[in-house]
Order: structure tokens, then sequence, then C-alpha cells
């Protein structure tokens, strides 16, 4: 026990500052949450060799290597990265680029999923798995297919075919095409085995989506039309801000219904419900422009952000009291959809309505949380069910799996605010610590 003491004690003055590519890191005396289940495995020593997990184990059994860099673990808790599945990445050689990069890897994201590609974002994809860049890993689609980019069933399948040779991850839907534009995507989609996801187009609907096999809705969209009784005049119309106007018409009893039919369906939801809450709910526009992550926004930015949320609210068809029967209704979808087994991934849309990359993903947990579902389950939606989603091996931290991982200072699964204590963050296999990560957001600073 004296010889553990006076190791755990030299750990600190051991342990690097600046960020280290060094092939091996060993975290000593740590709490690893891996997230394959809910459960914290005390007193671990986790050895990463070259980008990958190596050893996981009890600090008296696994041997610290001689040439690895130490990271003392005590009273700390170490879990995988979390990812963004919501995103919007600038052109590769936009100067918010890094902005926005860091921001994300400060905040403990590790992976972002891009929903609106770029041709430079094939390259910038490669760039930052290989390091070059520096930030998170970034899963792509390519440009949306919409109303305006295609024009016909057969334009729709070429777009496919012509994203899936240029290398894309996935096909982006946006509002606007036909239903017989939709199914061509689908189809053509699934013939490659390449996946669709994004918007549902008022034309298609919810079940139709489910139908075709859409790997992700976002934003909920579509649900609460959806939800609408049948002949309802709402039906396929125009309902506001993802229909959240729609909210006192809807039939609440045939939430678990659709919920059960998405399951079934195998599609996953995205619901970035923190986006949605800060358009239409009534916080103030300068508490939200007081936030503290906004000195990180450009203030142009943030008055554009302050200038969409009041054009919301001061919309003909705004009603507070149904604005929030629509959080409400959603938060219980987003509940019944996870109850149902329906799989939820975290994203947040960052950058948008007040949504700080990073910082937004924390708020979008806590409103997880608020829906019903634990810190774990929260949690889950972007690690070990976004590796499942995407068949990776991120997400978990185990032998064999990439070393994208997060040191915080207190346990996530007893508060969920926890997730913002950050000591450090290890991306790709490379350790920066907190000090190093708020120095790297210094020049992104609004004075």
């Amino acid at each position: 026990m004296m010889q553990r003491f006076l190791l755990f004690a030299l750990l600190a003055a051991l342990q690097a500052l600046p960020a280290t590519a060094a092939e091996t890191t060993a975290f000593v005396n740590v709490n690893v949450v891996p997230m394959a289940a809910e459960v914290v495995i005390e007193q671990q020593t986790v050895v990463v060799r070259n980008g990958t997990i190596a050893a996981v184990g009890p600090v008296d059994e696994v041997p610290i290597p001689e040439d690895a860099i130490v990271v003392d673990g005590t009273d700390r808790y170490l879990m995988p990265g979390l990812a963004e599945m919501h995103a919007h990445v600038p052109d590769a050689d936009s100067p918010e680029i890094g902005r926005y990069f860091n921001l994300y890897v400060a905040n403990g994201v590790t992976m972002i999923r891009g929903m609106l590609g770029r041709p430079s974002h094939i390259n910038l994809r490669e760039s930052l798995e290989q390091g070059k860049v520096f930030g998170p890993r970034l899963v792509t689609s390519g440009p949306s297919v919409n109303g305006r980019s295609v024009e016909s069933a057969e334009q729709a399948r070429r777009m496919v075919r012509e994203q899936h040779a240029a290398g894309y991850d996935f096909i982006k839907v946006h509002p606007g095409p036909t239903r017989e534009e939709f199914e061509a995507v689908a189809e053509t989609a699934n013939a490659l085995g390449m996946p669709f996801a994004g918007h549902v187009p008022v034309a298609v609907g919810v079940r139709r989506a489910l139908e075709l096999g859409m790997a992700t809705i976002d934003h909920l969209d579509g649900y609460f039309a959806a939800l609408l009784p049948p002949g309802s005049p709402g039906s396929g119309g125009f309902g506001g801000f993802f229909d959240v106007f729609l909210a006192d018409e809807i039939d609440v009893e045939r939430i678990a219904g659709l919920a059960a039919a998405t399951a079934g369906a195998g599609t996953w939801n995205v619901p970035t419900e923190v986006l949605i809450e800060q358009v239409v709910d009534d916080t103030p526009i300068t508490e939200l422009r007081n936030r503290p992550e906004m000195r990180y926004v450009p203030a142009e930015l943030v008055d554009r952000w302050a200038q969409a949320k009041a054009s919301q609210l001061a919309d003909r068809d705004y009603d507070p009291d149904v604005a929030r029967l629509a959080i409400e209704l959603r938060r219980r979808l987003i509940l019944e959809l996870h109850r149902a087994g329906a799989g939820l991934l975290l994203g947040s849309d960052s950058p948008q309505i007040f949504n700080v990359p990073g910082f937004s993903l924390h708020r979008e947990l806590d409103v997880l949380v608020a829906a019903g579902l634990t810190p774990y389950e929260a949690l889950r939606t972007g690690t070990v069910a976004v590796a499942e989603f995407l068949g990776t091996k991120t997400g978990i931290v185990a032998v064999g799996h990439d070393a994208d991982l997060v040191l915080l200072d207190a346990n996530p699964l007893e508060d969920i605010g926890n997730s913002r204590r950050i000591h450090g963050v290890m991306l790709r296999g490379t350790w920066y610590p907190a000090a190093v990560l708020e120095q790297r957001l210094e020049p992104y600073l609004d004075d």
C-alpha cells in the first residue's frame, strides 16, 4: 500500500502538460466508465498504444510500460469520447474550421457527423483521421438532396450514385423532394448499401420513410404530423418550426404505436431537442446571449442567432402555450422511442441558433435526462449507441477499441452535469490535458 501511495504521489509531477503524441499512454488508478454496461470499475490502469486501448485491468495487475506517458486517474473517471451526430461543417479552408474543431474536442467530442457535406470534406475526413488536421473524427454526407437540387426521380438516382462513387458516408435528405424522388433516393441508396438520413419530406411522411429504411430521422421531423388524427387539416401542412404548432392537435394515444413502428423499422432518431427548445421556448434572448460559451462565438453570429429567435417569437402563429406543450410532447416522444427500443443518437445541430459546438451537446444531454432518460442512457446515445449505429470501434472503453477518451473529475453516471468536468481528452491516442485545450481556445475568444 505504501508503494502505491508513493507512486500516485509522483504521478502529478510526471504528468505532461503539453499534448503528446507518444505511442504509449497509461491512465493509472482511474475509475473506468466503459459504457458497454452501467458500471464503474474502480482503480484500473488503462494502457493506450498507437491509438488503440491495449490493456485495461486492476492497478496492481497491469504494469505501466517504461516508455509510457503517465496520467494520474486517482478519483477521476475515464469514459469514451462523445459523438455529435448532427453537426454542420464549413468548407475545409474556412477560417472557422479551427474554432469549431477546437470547441468540439475541448468539450470531449471526438466524433462528428457532418449533415451538409461539401466536396472538400472527403479530403478533410482523411486529414483528420491521419492527424494532419486537429479535430474530431468526421463522418460526412454529400450535398443534400432537396427540392432545389433534384427535379426528377432519375436525377435523384444519379445524385445518389455520384455521391456513393465519390466516397461520402451517407446521403442527406432536406425538405422538398417529391414522394417519387424520395423513393428513388431510398431505392438507389439501399441497393448500394449507402444510408440516407435527415429530414422527412412532407410529401412522404414518417411511416413511408420507415418503410423505406431511412437510417436516421433528425429533429423528430414529421412525427407531429404523423400523430395527427386521420383527416386532420393540419396533416402535411405548415405547423411552424418542425410542426411545433401542431402540438395541441396531435393524438397523444398514437405516440406509443409510432414509437414501436420506428423500433420495428430499425430507424434511429437524432432529436436535436435542445435546438428546438431554444428556438421556441420563452427563454429571454438576453439570457441566451449571456451564456458563458457565447464568448467563443463572433458577436455578429450571436446577433444573427438573436434575430432568428426574435423572428420565431414574433411569428403570427406563435403561441407560447402551444410551444410549451410541444416541448412536453417532444420529450414524451423521445422517452417513448427509448422505451420502445428505437435507437436514439446524440446530436444538437451545431453550430445553429445559440448552439455553440461542443457546449450544445452537453445541453442536449441535460434535455435527454429531463425527458426521463438516466444519465447512463443519455450518455449511451453519444457513445456505445453511435458505435453500434456506425459499426466502429469507438464508444467503449475496452481492449482493442479506439482510444478516443475523456477523463472527468466526477462521476457522470451520478449527475449528467459531471460530463462537463473535463480533466483532459484523448483524441486518436494523443493526450490533451484541459490546460492545453483551454490554451488552444484562446485565439477564438471574442473580445
